[in-house]
């Protein structure tokens, strides 16, 4: 088991990074893939949990020790699998999703890709009064940091919006969802990022 990498960020996908750890190139799928935009190139640490299967084998990545935590927790849930766990993840707000498990708030959970009510019952039973341990303090702030360093990197939206959309379909979202939104995200010129930022708001409140 891999506890975590330390490599340079060399390649970014709508998936997945790449790092390049003593000439071999690891793919690991992460929440969000282009918050790495601003650390192409740089060494960096990546937080990582292999999954394993019969029909599978992957790595997923995260920014810090406490997100990973928080991934672990929700595909304990029965009916939540790595993917749904990374759309969730992706929402960037896990005190929106806490406050949601701990209110039992079965209409927000159900907004995310995946999750019907059955699964967000299934959630609130197994999740109520377990996430506070490892609720990321840090998260929000380390966005907010990597928005920051990001303004100004987008040329004129289109390719960093095409790339955003694809992002948002990996993660589970339909054509329909992404296209009733993409209107709305294309009146503004943002990063990557920024754009699947403000597209989770705008779905999660759908």
């Amino acid at each position: 088991m891999y506890e975590y990498i330390k490599g340079t960020v060399e390649h970014i996908g709508p998936e997945y990074i790449v790092i390049e750890n003593n000439g071999i190139g690891y793919q690991i799928l992460t929440p969000n893939p282009f918050l790495f935009s601003v650390k192409k190139g740089v060494e960096t640490v990546i937080y990582t949990y292999q999954h394993v299967r019969e029909d599978i084998l992957a790595l997923y990545g995260f920014g810090t020790n406490t997100e990973r935590e928080m991934f672990k927790k929700l595909i304990s849930v029965s009916g939540i699998g790595p993917k749904g766990a990374l759309a969730i993840l992706a929402f960037g707000e896990p005190e929106q999703v806490l406050q949601a498990i701990e209110m039992e708030d079965e209409k927000f959970l159900t907004k995310f890709p995946g999750v019907g009510k059955k699964t967000a019952r299934q959630m609130i039973l197994d999740l109520k009064g377990k996430l506070h341990d490892v609720l990321p303090e840090g998260m929000v702030e380390a966005a907010a940091d990597v928005d920051h360093e990001a303004v100004g990197a987008a040329s004129d939206g289109l390719v960093e919006l095409d790339e955003a959309m694809l992002a948002l379909a990996a993660l589970g979202y339909s054509d329909r969802e992404l296209k009733k939104i993409r209107p709305k995200l294309a009146k503004d010129v943002l990063t990557t990022d920024q754009y699947i930022k403000s597209a989770l708001q705008m779905l999660l409140k759908q």
